[in-house]
C-alpha cells in the first residue's frame, strides 16, 4: 500500500527536510561542529531534503544520486540554493574518478540515510568513503536493520496485506519471491525487494565492516520507533531501551532505525 510521501515529491522533500533538522543534523553536531566553512555530501540525496539544513548553516553541500528524475527534482526545489554556488546535485557514481578526482579528502561530513542498505557490496563500499574524507571527517549512517520488523521495506508493496506483514521479509529467498508472487505484487516491486534482500544488513555486521575498515563508531543511537515514522504512520519517534541495545543480534528484531557516527 504506497504511503502518499512515496508519489508525491513535494511532500517528501518537505519531510526530509523537517526530519534532518530535527534528529539528523542535530545528532550529527554532537561530534561534529556544523556552519560555515563545512562541506557536505549526502549519498543517495534522492530530492535534497536532507542537505538544506545544513545549507542554512553555511555549509556547502553536494547530493549525488543514481536517479536523474530525483535529481532533477533536487535541482528544482533548491534551485536558488543551487544558483548562490550554496549546493550541486549531480546524478553521478561516486566510484567514477571525475567524481573521486574532484572530491578527494573534499567533505567534512558524509550523510547516508536510509541509503546503506540498498548498497551492493558493503565491505568496499563503507571503506572507499574514507578516500572522500577530509582528515578529522565524519560519515553519518541511519538505516533500518534488516531483522526489524519491516526492515524489507515491504511497506512499498501495492498489496495492503503485503505490506502490513512484518517478518516474512526474513524468510528464505525463494520462499519470499513466492510470497510475493501468489499476493499479487506488482513485478518491478518485486523486484526492487528482492534487491533489498539482496543488499541488507544488520547492525552487527555493519559494525563489523566499520571496525575492519578502520573506522571507530563515534556515537550511536538505536530507536524502537524510527523517526521518520512520524511522517510514515504518525508516530512519535522513541529511543530504544537501554537493555535491548546490550543483547547482540536480538535488538535487530526490535529496532526499527539506527543512527551511527563513524571516523
Amino acid at each position: 500500500m504506497a504511503l502518499k510521501q512515496h508519489i508525491d515529491s513535494k511532500l517528501r522533500f518537505d519531510q526530509q527536510v523537517d526530519n534532518s533538522k530535527a534528529y539528523v543534523l542535530p545528532f550529527i553536531e554532537k561530534t561534529k561542529t556544523i556552519g560555515n566553512g563545512i562541506s557536505v555530501l549526502e549519498v543517495g540525496t534522492a530530492e535534497g531534503g536532507v542537505l538544506l539544513p545544513f545549507i542554512e548553516r553555511g555549509c556547502f553541500c553536494v547530493g549525488v544520486d543514481l536517479a536523474i528524475g530525483r535529481i532533477d527534482l533536487a535541482n528544482e526545489y533548491l534551485k536558488n540554493e543551487v544558483a548562490a554556488g550554496k549546493a550541486e546535485f549531480l546524478c553521478q557514481n561516486i566510484y567514477e574518478e571525475p567524481f573521486l578526482n574532484r572530491f578527494r579528502n573534499f567533505f567534512d561530513v558524509i550523510i547516508l540515510k536510509d541509503v546503506i542498505e540498498h548498497v551492493p557490496e558493503q565491505e568496499q563500499f563503507i571503506p572507499y568513503l574514507k578516500n572522500l574524507l577530509k582528515s578529522g571527517g565524519q560519515i553519518f549512517f541511519g538505516f533500518p536493520p534488516w531483522y526489524m520488523p519491516f526492515g524489507g521495506h515491504q511497506q512499498l508493496c501495492t498489496k495492503k496485506w503485503l505490506s502490513v506483514l512484518p517478518w516474512y521479509h526474513i524468510l528464505p529467498r525463494p520462499v519470499y519471491k513466492g510470497i510475493l508472487k501468489m499476493g499479487g505484487e506488482q513485478p518491478q516491486i518485486t523486484i526492487d525487494l528482492l534487491e533489498i534482500y539482496d543488499t541488507r544488513i544488520t547492525i552487527e555486521r555493519f559494525e563489523r565492516i566499520v571496525k575492519k575498515s578502520g573506522l571507530k563508531v563515534l556515537q550511536h543511537q538505536d530507536y524502537l520507533i524510527n523517526p521518520i515514522y512520524k511522517y510514515k504512520f504518525g508516530l512519535q519517534p522513541r529511543k530504544q531501551f537501554a537493555p535491548l541495545t546490550w543483547v547482540p543480534y536480538f535488538r535487530d528484531f526490535v529496532t526499527t532505525c539506527v543512527y551511527y557516527t563513524v571516523g
